[in-house]
């Protein structure tokens, strides 16, 4: 895991510069196997109710800013989840 924990501290500190393959793994880690890839949008299921998706796009190499954002906000929403559990 520290390899994904490396990874997502470094998408919050430069989440300009964030290769797709990258978010495609801490995605994979937090959320599964996406119910969508193949194309160009790898679309990962989130276990919330309300907007219970997460949408990621290549983009040449890199992912959008505007989506690391969303991963890494529901990252934090799923820890709080998970942590609340406990």
């Amino acid at each position: 895991m520290a390899r994904i924990g490396d990874m997502v501290e470094g998408m919050k500190k430069n989440p300009k510069n964030v290769r797709f393959l990258d978010l495609c793994r801490v995605c994979d880690f937090y959320f599964g196997v996406p119910r969508q890839q193949g194309t160009s949008h790898r679309v990962y299921k989130t276990p919330w109710s309300g907007d219970p998706r997460v949408n990621i796009q290549d983009d040449r190499g890199h992912a959008k800013v505007y989506q690391v954002k969303q991963v890494l906000t529901a990252i934090e929403k799923k820890e709080m989840e998970d942590a609340l559990k406990k």
